[in-house]
């Protein structure tokens, strides 16, 4: 099965790392960001497995609880997590 998750054109179509992650509490939807501004015109629907191909790092966080976000400050830095409120 492959879930749908959110991410931004910055991270697909310009190479930008993926710094920020969301599992949200509502749906239960990943977002999968960069960390910096984006626009709604930037967001993107895209499968868990392909998010994976991309960063297979991300696959680290596949325990983190509904309503909490990672963040890391660059690619091969340690994931920190917290609630997101």
């Amino acid at each position: 099965m492959n879930v749908a998750t959110i991410t931004i054109r910055q991270i697909i179509d310009d190479g930008q790392p993926i710094l920020y992650v969301t599992h949200d509490e509502d749906d239960g939807m990943w977002q999968f960001l960069s960390g910096g501004p984006a626009a709604m015109a930037d967001a993107m629907v895209l499968g868990l497995s392909e998010i994976l191909r991309i960063d297979p790092s991300v696959g680290e966080l596949a325990d983190l609880p509904l309503g909490w976000i990672a963040e890391r400050s660059a690619v091969g830095e340690i994931w920190h997590r917290r609630a997101k409120f």
